[in-house]
């Protein structure tokens, strides 16, 4: 090994790369390298030393250059990448800047979703079952190994093209909505966002990705007929909660799970917290007389808050019963948050305005809140018309009234001049 003195020192760092197994390495040194009749020859040991059997390129970057650390730095699955990443590093060196790595080009998309879904305040959400559904198909199609940097808009839109095309579980002969698929990506943005803010990456690779077109309007608006059909067809435990959600337009969470510490029988009010909504906010919701009758017969439990009860016990689950109830009706395609159309779409028939329907409703945009109001032919039939002997249908002017009002004018110009009113031949 040669001491110091034999070496000469440089005033500017060298750099030359490295290319083996598909790895592309940056070393950097400050000193000059021996002659060529005092330098040892490298053994095969330390060449081997220098590569990593990998098929990603990397970039290795020193982290000190004076002790001769280097830091490696995966790039991605191409020479070019390795190669503009060295570029970059150049130039921060060079600037002196902070050499930023992009972790996007080591985290896997399986990590990055498990890093999501661990997040306190994720599980926390309502809709936490949901999320891990979303991610379960993500995974499934995209792979749990995808390195994320790999991601592109072209990577999603494939996906969204492959989910469409798959069969529905819900619905027989059906295949996957745009909405499904709208709310998958959606989760998928999310959880890059929240990795941004947490300093796990710097941009989100699927930001440009647009939205599948809706269109899933629904006009299942029962007539009173209808519903006092499917009312009688509905077993006990559920003809109170289906009247409620009918006339009041609430949501069945909100509608199962209300206790009766919310429910003010003298004023006639529902008064719901942030916390058992689905906006978050709270909101009061008045009650209809059909409504407020039956709550003030409806039977407490002993030891139970809850206001609607089976066999004296709360409950959580209502879709086997309702859909037999309206199989039972003969009433295809409809749901139970289709009774919350018929409750916006009846206030509406009423007379109220918007502002009070979405005060009660909880709805925060009236984009949203349209799709609960449809007009039917009915109402169109109803149409009112200008009466057409109030309107002159001749589109060309009428010469002689214009006549008269310039005579008018010139009136009333020449009279605030202390002079004699003009007569005008017309």
């Amino acid at each position: 090994m040669h001491s110091m003195a034999h070496r000469k020192r440089y005033v500017n760092p060298i750099f030359f790369f490295v290319r083996a197994r598909g790895m592309l390495d940056l070393q950097k040194s400050t000193m000059e390298e021996p002659d060529d009749e005092t330098q040892p020859k490298h053994s095969e040991e330390r060449k081997k030393k220098s590569f990593v059997p990998t098929d990603v390129p990397h970039v290795l970057v020193p982290k000190n250059a004076d002790r001769r650390k280097r830091k490696r730095e995966r790039i991605g699955p191409s020479k070019a990448a390795a190669e503009n990443r060295y570029r970059e590093v150049l130039k921060a060196r060079t600037e002196e800047k902070y050499i930023d790595i992009d972790q996007s080009a080591s985290t896997t998309l399986g990590q990055l979703i498990d890093f999501y879904l661990d997040l306190p305040q994720v599980k926390a959400k309502k809709s936490y079952r949901r999320d891990q559904d979303f991610t379960k198909h993500i995974l499934r199609i995209l792979g749990q190994s995808t390195i994320v940097r790999n991601l592109t808009t072209g990577t999603i839109e494939e996906y969204q093209h492959r989910r469409l095309s798959e069969p529905s579980p819900r619905h027989r002969n059906q295949n996957i909505k745009p909405a499904t698929v709208n709310k998958e990506v959606s989760c998928l943005k999310t959880i890059f966002n929240c990795a941004i803010r947490h300093g796990r990456l710097k941009e989100n690779p699927v930001v440009g990705v647009k939205k599948l077109k809706e269109n899933n309007v629904r006009m299942q608006i029962l007539t009173q007929e209808e519903f006092s059909k499917l009312y009688d067809c509905c077993a006990p435990h559920l003809k109170p909660i289906v009247l409620t959600a009918y006339y009041t337009g609430m949501r069945r969470g909100e509608i199962i799970k209300l206790t009766w510490d919310r429910v003010d029988l003298n004023k006639g009010f529902v008064r719901l917290t942030a916390g058992m909504t689905k906006t978050s906010d709270a909101r009061a919701v008045p009650l209809h007389p059909n409504v407020l009758s039956m709550l003030r017969q409806l039977p407490r439990g002993l030891h139970e808050k809850r206001v609607f009860l089976k066999d004296g016990k709360p409950f959580n689950e209502i879709k086997t019963g309702f859909k037999g109830a309206c199989r039972r009706a003969k009433l295809d395609d409809f749901t139970f948050h289709d009774l919350r159309h018929c409750a916006l779409n009846n206030m509406r028939l009423a007379g109220n305005d918007y502002f009070r329907i979405m005060a009660a409703s909880g709805h925060k945009t009236t984009s949203v809140f349209k799709r609960y109001n449809l007009v039917t032919e009915d109402e169109l039939s109803q149409m009112k018309w200008l009466d057409e002997g109030s309107m002159d249908t001749n589109m060309e002017p009428n010469k002689k009234e214009v006549n008269q009002k310039l005579a008018n004018l010139l009136n009333c110009l020449v009279a605030g001049r202390g002079f004699e009113p003009l007569t005008f031949g017309l």
